[in-house]
């Protein structure tokens, strides 16, 4: 049975997030740790001959998403720049999906070992940048992470992201979702603007999110290929027996290739 958006609220939403948004970088024992590794890049800072642009091209098999990067997540921004300039991510695959919700991708075990999807990285993390002005609209491009209880600071997966598809919020939902974020930030004072509501309500997106995972992009091109992807065929929107991330893994695998645009 496909996991539907109105699951999504707190009660349920634990479940699917423990399963889903830790968003599978590795929400087991195998999740990669940040490291001397992680140390030392974010020392080192990103290299003079990374491409200047921000704005990059995702091609998978269903079409191509063009995503631009955020100047206001400089740590997120030259890791992505970086993996890409590194070849990491080609015939890496989008291996979660959930209509209505998010696509997932950048595991590379997802194109060495996909059987065991989910738990892959670089070997590092990157610390959280929560941006007020950066939020889970439709089209977000946002970094996953392993789940709070083993991860309090919230740093992100060295290299999984995943793209908002989400649905529209009515006034009602986004005061219950509202509280939500609140009760898991332990803090009573978050609120979504009213600019911030305007776009939940036109134009969707999870907004339960908000404020716990980075928010470093957001898609500029290729939305009917974001929805494609989004409703590619997996073993739960099709009643076929998988477990654990794999329920959300697409029959059909998108592999993608990133490269920078002018």
């Amino acid at each position: 049975m496909p996991l539907s958006p109105d699951l999504l609220r707190f009660g349920s939403v634990v479940s699917a997030l423990a399963l889903l948004l830790c968003l599978g970088t590795g929400c087991g024992p195998d999740a990669s740790p940040a490291g001397d590794e992680a140390g030392a890049r974010e020392a080192a800072g990103a290299p003079d001959d990374l491409p200047a642009t921000n704005r990059y091209a995702i091609e998978t098999s269903l079409g191509t998403l063009v995503v631009e990067l955020s100047d206001e997540t400089p740590a997120h921004r030259d890791n992505f720049k970086r993996l890409v300039a590194e070849a990491f991510y080609d015939s890496t695959t989008f291996h979660r999906v959930i209509e209505g919700f998010v696509i997932q991708g950048g595991d590379p075990t997802s194109r060495d070992d996909p059987e065991n999807v989910g738990q892959g990285g670089p070997g590092y993390t990157v610390p959280a940048e929560f941006v007020p002005t950066l939020f889970h609209r439709r089209g977000a491009l946002a970094a996953a992470r392993e789940g709070d209880t083993v991860n309090p600071e919230r740093r992100s997966s060295g290299s999984q992201f995943y793209i908002v598809q989400g649905q529209p919020r009515d006034a009602e939902t986004l005061d219950r979702l509202e509280a939500q974020v609140q009760a898991r930030l332990s803090d009573s004072t978050f609120v979504f603007p009213d600019s911030v509501r305007a776009v939940y309500r036109e134009d969707g997106g999870t907004p339960q999110l908000d404020q716990q995972y980075t928010v470093f992009g957001q898609l500029v091109e290729g939305f009917d290929v974001l929805d494609r992807i989004a409703a590619a065929d997996t073993p739960r929107s099709t009643d076929q027996p998988a477990r654990g991330p794999l329920v959300d893994r697409p029959i059909e695998p998108i592999p993608m290739v990133i490269r920078p645009l002018p």
